[in-house]
C-alpha cells in the first residue's frame, strides 16, 4: 500500500513551513488569493518555496485567477504543484497541464453525490481531485467538513484527496472510513485564523500515518 499522503495547506511563516516538514507531510501549501487570511504575496511565496526540501512538494493555490498574474506567480514561486480552487473551467486546466510540467489539482466542492459526479468533468485535465466541503465564506479553508458518506463506493477517475474540516481528532477515522489517499487540512490545524499551531501539524501528520499503517 502506497504511503499516506500529507498536506498541511496555509502556511505563511517559514516556522510554519520548517513544523509541517520536520512533521513528515508530503506536500504544503500556499495560498495566493487576498480574501483568505492565510494568504501570501508572490515574494513570500518565493521565500517559503524556497525554504522547502526537494522531497516535499509545494502546491500553490489560487481562485479563478487571470492568465497573466497566473504566469507571473508560477514563474516567481516555481510550485510542483498548481491547485486551483474556484470555478475554474475544463479548458484553463487543460492548458496548464500542456503547457507546464506542473501537476495540476482541481478542488471541488461537495455537497451531494451529483457534485462529486460533475466532478469527472476534470478526468483529462487535473491529475488529481480534491474534495472539499461546499462552499462557506471562502472556497475554502472554513473548517467545514464534507459528508463522507458520499465517497463510499464512488468510483473515482482520478487520484484524489480529502479536505474540509480535517484536525488531527478526526484524521484517522477519515482515513479508516474513506481511503483518502492524500489528506489535506488548513484551518483545524490553527490556534487562530492564519496561524499554525505546530503541536496540531505535529499531531495531525502523526495521526494520518498511524492510521494508514493500520489499514496496510
Amino acid at each position: 500500500m502506497p504511503d499516506q499522503l500529507i498536506k498541511i495547506c496555509g502556511l505563511s511563516t517559514g516556522e510554519s513551513i520548517d513544523a509541517a516538514v520536520n512533521a513528515g507531510a508530503t506536500h504544503v501549501g500556499l495560498v495566493h488569493f487576498e480574501k483568505s487570511p492565510r494568504h501570501v504575496s508572490i515574494a513570500d511565496a518565493a521565500k517559503l518555496r524556497a525554504r522547502v526540501p526537494d522531497h516535499v512538494k509545494v502546491v500553490l493555490l489560487t481562485v479563478n485567477m487571470e492568465p497573466k498574474p497566473t504566469a507571473e506567480a508560477l514563474q516567481e514561486i516555481q510550485p510542483d504543484v498548481l491547485q486551483l480552487h474556484g470555478s475554474e473551467k475544463p479548458e484553463w486546466l487543460s492548458l496548464l497541464r500542456d503547457k507546464s510540467n506542473l501537476e495540476i489539482w482541481k478542488a471541488v466542492g461537495v455537497k451531494d453525490r451529483a457534485s462529486l459526479e460533475r466532478a469527472a468533468k476534470f478526468k483529462d485535465c487535473a491529475h488529481r481531485l480534491l474534495y472539499d466541503a461546499a462552499g462557506g465564506a471562502l472556497p475554502g479553508g472554513n473548517g467545514l467538513a464534507l459528508d463522507w458518506r458520499l465517497l463510499l463506493n464512488h468510483r473515482h477517475v482520478l487520484p484524489w484527496g480529502l479536505a474540509g474540516g480535517l484536525g488531527p481528532h478526526n484524521v484517522a477515522d477519515a482515513i479508516r472510513y474513506t481511503g483518502a489517499p492524500l489528506v489535506d487540512a488548513s484551518s483545524g490545524l490553527e490556534s487562530e485564523p492564519g496561524k499554525k499551531d505546530p503541536a496540531k501539524i505535529a499531531a495531525f501528520c502523526k495521526a494520518a500515518k498511524e492510521a494508514r499503517a493500520k489499514a496496510a
